[in-house]
């Protein structure tokens, strides 16, 4: 309807009103049907005032009645209009003859006048709504679905893929660039940086100062400097010259030119990276075009320029992204922050990737910044299906054709420019303006994107329409004003939605990363779009929310980001530098060196020396106990035999059944017992009686009582040997004080337990210990075997020296079983030049303080407790779990060194080691994580090198004992660490083969050398006893 023609029947329809609501027509009842039958309107409602946009298929508020004109808002069923105004002609009507009558009339035609203004708005609701479906008709292309959305996301998501790939990322067109930007701020940071801003035609110069004193704060002082039009477009070492020459200014105005502080440069340009203080420019953008600098590392360039000026000097350590900045402040005020997000002139995001999934960078520990350069989205085509016929226009006629296709649909450089073709083309069809087309209209960069923000703003937008189109000429009804709004509305809405489905991608890629079922996270956001726009924030938050509903996102918009973000990114390289240095300054002392290594190999021979001749073994710290065990097992063994295995809270029986021949055989039956807390701490007697009854026990559950077994003795108690079945027990050890034993022959104690029952009798032929038990399982296997080594919850060796060495023992034929009981290694102060204040921690809170030194370097009881003294120390110095130390961490053995085992895996990532120390109640960021895991890999690193250069001593010694150059032996090796630890046997093998080069050894798992090696050993003894016999 002609906007004239409205405004005429407007007219007459209010002063219809008046005639009716007159004083001498007030006894007439108004029918609401007379109304409708002059506006024409019978059948409808009137709707609510105009203001709700309808967008993408948004649902519309219900339109709601005008207020009855009989109801004011004070008295219910009172008269219309104001409260008092209502009350008075309520008092009328209740009866009250004497009111006055004008008081009526003013009601009455108030009422009227209320009438006709809700008319009028309901004719313009319906005119903009007319305009609105129009528009929405005519953009149809523009409002995506969530469908398309949805779709557009999983593309994206295919894309990052494609660009984190090394075979993928050279026909990326989302590249995805490493900046090598490795941790976001922890809170720690402090110190005095500078940031360099370069991005634009102007250039920034920052100080920013980060202090400890109460909390954290930032103070920041800078200045702006001109990049003169020549500057930009000539020679690269006139840009750098000039950007030197303002940094020298600068630093001269704040009195720091005999500082060196460090600098992070802001620098906007597509760079490719492969440290964090280089960057090669890829391209100029934003009307840069100074030769010789594409191709070329900028850092190098400007520290180039600062050196040629030698007035100052600048530590540059970063160079940075703008919107890696924008993180990076916004991580240092809320450290969920790991995604950054720019939104304005152009667009970018950049989020902080698993290492293992960037193919660019080598190492697949912690994490890193990645760049995604997403503005080159759809670059090779896969945006056709919702590209529509404008941004193709855009496209054509930008500086760039075919580049940046997802950038030209959602920024603000290009968004009041769409806008402008949009009307153009309808204005050429007649849709808009009367067909009116100006000059104006059709100059390019007269609609500009901060047009789009004032026309959208919810009350003053259609007066801003009407002004900004007046003044390119148009002469704009209302009804023109309102459709350019609409079309403002879905353009920018659109921007809105693609950027959401986008940044949903990345948020499911960091929720896929972390393994979790929601993911809470913050994204930091700079960029004039977003934050001058009226509506744009709420719709990117609500359609990200829509899209992701499985992620709990805050958006927390960006202080400074280009500029605070460069020196955050540097207090962040600052911190992490100097505290890697400090790290790996303390961890030098578990490197230990070629030299040291031999060193140790060389005191270790001396100290066996030591512990083998009469007269210096009662000092030895190495007491290498004669065993009696004088063979290994030659294949001919033949029998049944019991063995017993005691060394724990559990005890075991066995019965052992070797056949000798073509196909030798080791069948093993065994039965566990528990030794309750009473026995291993009651008497001697106590304690032998149970264990009688047990084998009692395990006789009748095999149904053979009535035989006379030879019986193996596995004894893991510190035993001094005077015969194979005759050990004196020196002390005990893992919790059993039973007394009356030391010092007593544990095979006299369990004969006469025997004799106590009065059941059964056993011909106890050998007391065994668990590495000779071992050396003996694997030597029935090989019979090259004849060292035996457990690296378990304890550490200790045994080997075949030649008699003639063995000086405790009478005889020099032939050759015996030594248990070197090496664990004891260093207790005379040995070994101290190595021993860290984490040892040293570790031995002063141990029950036997001073003593096993060696084992407490190098066994699974002890290597978990070292990596917790240094965790702690770590923590204390603010390297670690943001320095808060907790209850779990200050509790002894609670490291176990399970979980240095766990942690070490190759397979296992970050994550994991994570959860494992969050199982700990060790809350860890990404950083503590990789910490955590370089210290458990220092520990058990120097483990296996200590235990490889002991080994080393054994088997040169061996070598030259039989006087041979070259050597090829057989060790036998049981123990937990051994088995289970990822790297400790290829790191003791390979310390062995570097410190004895003159041989070749083999190590061979041992299966039950405590169990099947104790029945070895009896058989090996009942044979040589028959031979000796005979």
């Amino acid at each position: 309807m002609p906007l004239a023609l409205a405004t005429k029947k407007v007219f007459c329809l209010f002063f219809s009103f008046s005639f009716f609501f007159s004083p001498g027509n007030l006894h007439q009842p108004v029918s609401m049907a007379a109304v409708e039958r002059l506006w024409g309107t019978a059948g409808h409602r009137p709707p609510a005032p105009p203001g709700r946009e309808q967008c993408r298929g948004a649902p519309r508020r219900a339109a709601q009645p005008a207020r009855p004109a009989g109801r004011g808002r004070g008295q219910p069923g009172g008269g219309g209009g104001g409260g008092r105004g209502g009350a008075r002609l309520g008092s009328a009507r209740r009866g009250h003859p004497r009111a006055p009558h004008r008081c009526v009339r003013g009601a009455a035609a108030a009422a009227g006048r209320m009438i006709a203004a809700q008319l009028l708005a309901y004719y313009f609701t319906e005119l903009k709504e007319d305009q609105v479906k129009k528009i929405d008709k005519y953009l149809y292309a523009m409002r995506l679905s969530d469908e398309t959305l949805l779709d557009v996301m999983a593309r994206f998501r295919r894309e990052m893929k494609n660009g984190l790939s090394r075979d993928f990322n050279p026909t990326a067109v989302v590249k995805m660039l490493p900046t090598f930007v490795r941790s976001i701020p922890d809170g720690s940071e402090k110190g005095d940086f500078i940031a360099l801003d370069l991005g634009g035609s102007y250039f920034r110069i920052l100080r920013v100062k980060v202090s400890h004193e109460k909390k954290q704060t930032v103070q920041m002082e800078s200045e702006i400097y001109n990049t003169p039009e020549d500057i930009m477009h000539g020679s690269g070492t006139r840009l750098f010259d000039h950007v030197a020459e303002c940094l020298g200014d600068f630093m001269e105005k704040q009195q720091i030119k005999d500082k060196k502080l460090p600098v992070g440069f802001t620098f906007s340009f597509p760079c490719r990276q492969s440290k964090l203080d280089e960057g090669i420019l890829i391209t100029w953008t934003k009307r840069f075009k100074a030769s010789g600098v594409e191709g070329a590392d900028v850092v190098r360039l400007l520290n180039k320029a600062i050196k040629k000026r030698g007035d100052y000097d600048a530590d540059i350590m970063a160079v940075v992204n703008d919107t890696v900045g924008t993180m990076m402040t916004c991580g240092f005020d809320d450290q969920r922050c790991e995604v950054g997000l720019i939104i304005g002139t152009g667009t970018n995001a950049c989020y902080m990737e698993e290492m293992r999934h960037i193919d660019l960078v080598e190492g697949d520990e912690g994490r890193m910044c990645i760049n995604t350069e997403w503005g080159a989205f759809g670059d090779d085509g896969s945006l056709e299906d919702i590209r529509t016929e404008f941004d193709r226009e855009i496209d054509r006629g930008s500086l760039n054709p075919g580049k940046q296709l997802f950038e030209k649909m959602v920024s603000g450089l290009y968004m009041g420019e769409l806008v402008r073709l949009i009307l153009v083309k309808m204005a050429k069809e007649g849709l808009l303006f009367e067909g009116r087309i100006t000059p104006e209209l059709l100059t390019k960069g007269k609609f500009e994107t901060k047009h789009v923000s004032a026309i959208e703003k919810s009350k003053e937008g259609l007066n801003k329409a009407k002004e900004i189109l007046t003044r390119l000429g148009v002469e704009p009804s209302h009804e023109d004003c309102v459709a350019v709004q609409h079309v403002c509305t879905i353009v920018s809405f659109r921007s809105a939605n693609l950027v959401a489905s986008t940044l949903g991608a990345i948020l499911n890629q960091l929720r896929d990363n972390k393994g979790v079922g929601r993911l809470r996270t913050t994204v930091g956001v700079d960029g004039s779009l977003y934050k001058m726009h009226p509506q744009y924030a709420r719709r990117l938050h609500k359609t990200t929310r829509r899209l992701v509903p499985d992620s709990e996102v805050r958006f927390l918009l960006s202080e400074s980001g280009s500029g605070k973000g460069a020196a955050m990114v540097t207090a962040v390289a600052y911190r992490l530098s100097e505290q890697h240095r400090l790290i790996d300054e303390t961890l030098a002392e578990f490197k230990l060196t070629h030299e040291q290594l031999l060193q140790v190999k060389k005191r270790m021979r001396a100290e066996m020396e030591a512990g083998l001749k009469k007269k210096t073994h009662e000092t030895a710290k190495v007491k290498m106990l004669p065993t009696f065990v004088r063979s290994t097992p030659d294949g001919t063994e033949n029998g049944d035999f019991l063995a017993l295995d005691l060394g724990g809270t559990n005890f075991r029986v066995l019965l052992v059944k070797i056949r000798s021949g073509k196909r030798r055989t080791v069948e093993m039956h065994n039965k566990i017992y528990a030794i309750p807390i009473e026995v291993m701490q009651g008497t001697g007697e106590e304690l032998f009686d149970h264990i009688v009854t047990c084998i009692s026990d395990f006789l009748d559950y095999m149904g053979i009582k009535g035989a006379r077994l030879p019986l193996g003795f596995t004894f893991s108690f510190p035993c001094k040997q005077t015969s194979l079945d005759a050990g004196i027990l020196l002390n005990w050890t893992k919790g059993f004080k039973a007394t009356d034993c030391e010092g007593e022959d544990v095979v006299y104690l369990l004969r006469e337990g025997i004799k106590r029952r009065e059941e059964f009798d056993l011909d106890v032929v050998a007391v065994v210990n668990d590495t000779v038990g071992t050396m003996m399982t694997c030597a029935y296997e090989d019979p090259n075997c004849e060292i035996g080594l457990i690296v378990g919850t304890g550490s200790n060796a045994c080997y075949m020296e030649e008699m003639r060495n063995i000086e405790m023992v009478d005889g020099e034929q032939g050759r015996m079983c030594v248990n070197t009981e090496w664990g004891a290694f260093g207790d005379n102060g040995c070994l101290d030049d190595i021993r860290t204040i984490y040892d040293k921690a570790v031995d002063d809170f141990s029950l036997n303080a001073g003593k096993q030194r060696y084992e407490k370097m190098i066994s699974g009881m002890y290597l978990g407790e070292i990596v917790r003294n240094i965790l702690i120390d770590f923590t204390k110095r603010g390297f670690l779990f943001r320095g808060q130390i907790s209850e779990t961490l200050k509790t002894r053995h609670i490291f176990e060194t399970k979980f240095l085992s766990q942690i070490e895996s190759d397979r296992l990532a970050l994550l994991q080691v994570r959860t494992i120390l969050q199982q700990l109640g060790l809350n860890s960021t990404c950083d503590d994580s990789i910490i955590v895991k370089t210290v458990c890999g220092a520990v058990s690193r120097r483990a296996a090198q200590l235990c490889g250069a002991g080994m080393a001593a054994i088997v040169d010694k061996i070598r030259e004992n039989r006087g041979l150059e070259h050597l090829e032996i057989t060790v036998g090796v049981d123990g937990t660490l051994y088995k289970l630890h990822p790297h400790f046997s290829r790191i003791m093998h390979q310390t062995v083969k570097d410190l004895a080069p003159n041989c070749d050894v083999t190590f061979l798992l041992s299966e039950d050398g405590s169990g099947k090696g104790a029945a070895l050993i009896t058989a090996v003894g009942c044979r040589l006893r028959e031979a000796e016999q005979n």
